[in-house]
């Protein structure tokens, strides 16, 4: 490939900027003609690790690094913890931070990796949550993937919420680039600062999680901190309660929230939300199909990735890809209510998760729940509820358990009640 050239050509001699970072607002040609990392011991076909983020000298370096035709695994030092057993899972090659260039020897071949390099076709490998289980290393062809950003689409201001080592953050990264829009670098991303960075440049689209939005309502923060300026609110990346969402539409009303669905395994699959404050969506766009079988949406997508390195393959023998994602139909559109793994059995009786965790958020003070079946030897199941406050805010235990009892049956009822902090993972996301 030849991107960086294309982006050169196509940027030209523009004078507004692509990159507001912590060096300033970088135009793209500023980007381009930096100083570049050496990268003569890469080669094409190798498997290469890099530890960056949405910095000028990290964007460079991954835009040559597509052009080399390497097998891409974009990383962030968030998890380092967890680095070694990325470049182990995905036969890293070659590691690259900052400056530093280091290559790993090893004799490990996978046919996938093999398909693309005799395709001479560029790799993207990207690493799943891992909330049940190791994160499996998901492989696409990166060549094909980049064809999506041929056709110019609109592009508006938008803050770079999602990091560098997930999909939609790269997503970003490129239709941006590619269309000659300005994206925005935030230096944290705690609430109160991410509402600054929006105020002070002018932003526009703010692309986050459900778990952001409600520590966002809970803070207190908004409407009066919010910029006029922000149109779009997208949300995806884990299930939205809907609590929560009317509550934001109710305080933010000049505000578009639409859902996001996508999953790195079926690459980005194009979503209509029904209106800004419903869950039901339609899921589809060219080259994409879905079904429900027992209630559990299954998705065949053309732009689905080759498989996994570490795992067997996901897909069945026609292509269909379970999501575990369990949803409510209603012509034409879908809402998640939850994952499978999430479904509670209590005394042959079973519920979402969601639900009890929806009638919690309705609670004064509650910025975020977590509810979850647990082993038990009468009922085989029963309903452990944590509860985090908003900061600087006291939760009434024994009003609590009221409000529970009061508003749920009584098999949905907690056993368990844990005032304590929800985890919460560096993407942002419910641990």
């Amino acid at each position: 490939m030849d991107i960086l050239n294309q982006l050169k050509e196509r940027w030209g001699d523009a004078d507004h900027p692509f990159l507001v970072h912590l060096d300033g607002d970088l135009r793209f040609s500023e980007i381009a003609e930096q100083e570049s990392v050496d990268l003569s011991d890469v080669r094409s076909g190798d498997v290469v690790a890099l530890i960056g983020d949405f910095d000028p000298k990290s964007i460079l370096t991954l835009l040559q690094l597509i052009d080399r035709n390497v097998i891409l695994v974009p990383l962030t030092i968030d998890t380092r913890a967890q680095h070694e057993y990325f470049f182990e899972s995905a036969l890293v090659d070659v590691v690259v931070e900052g400056d530093a260039v280091r290559r790993i020897e090893h004799n490990q071949k996978h046919a996938l990796i093999d398909e693309l390099r005799d395709q001479d076709h560029a790799g993207l490998v990207l690493f799943s949550t891992g909330t049940t289980g190791r994160p499996k290393a998901i492989l696409h062809d990166l060549t094909l993937f980049m064809k999506r950003f041929e056709t110019p689409r609109p592009t508006l201001k938008t803050i770079n919420f999602l990091l560098f080592d997930h999909i939609g953050g790269l997503n970003t990264l490129l239709h941006t680039l590619f269309n000659k829009g300005t994206v925005v670098a935030p230096t944290s991303r705690s609430v109160e600062d991410i509402l600054a960075t929006c105020a002070e440049h002018n932003i526009q689209v703010l692309p986050t999680t459900p778990t952001f939005l409600r520590m966002m309502l809970m803070s207190g923060l908004i409407p009066d901190r919010l910029p006029d300026s922000l149109r779009i609110i997208t949300y995806g990346t884990e299930r939205m309660d809907q609590p929560t969402l009317d509550a934001l539409c109710e305080l933010l009303p000049g505000v578009e929230f639409r859902q996001t669905f996508g999953m790195s395994e079926l690459g980005i699959v194009r979503v209509k939300s029904e209106a800004r404050n419903s869950l039901f969506m339609k899921i589809g766009g060219e080259g994409v199909e879905t079904r429900v079988v027992d209630d559990v949406l299954e998705i065949r997508s053309k732009t689905r990735m080759l498989g996994y390195l570490n795992a067997d393959s996901p897909f069945d023998d026609k292509g269909w890809y379970n999501t575990k994602d369990v949803v409510e139909r209603r012509e034409g559109y879908y809402k998640v209510t939850g994952r499978t793994s999430e479904v509670i059995n209590v005394g042959g009786l079973k519920f979402m998760a969601s639900e009890v965790e929806r009638v919690a958020l309705q609670f004064d003070d509650v910025e975020l729940a977590k509810a979850e079946g647990r082993s038990n030897p009468i009922t085989g199941q029963h309903v452990e509820l944590t509860v985090q406050s908003a900061e600087g805010k006291q939760i009434n235990k024994a009003e609590l358990k009221g409000f529970l009892n009061d508003n749920l049956t009584s098999h949905m009822v907690p056993k368990r009640l844990k005032i304590a902090s929800v985890a919460v993972g560096h993407r942002f996301k419910r641990a």
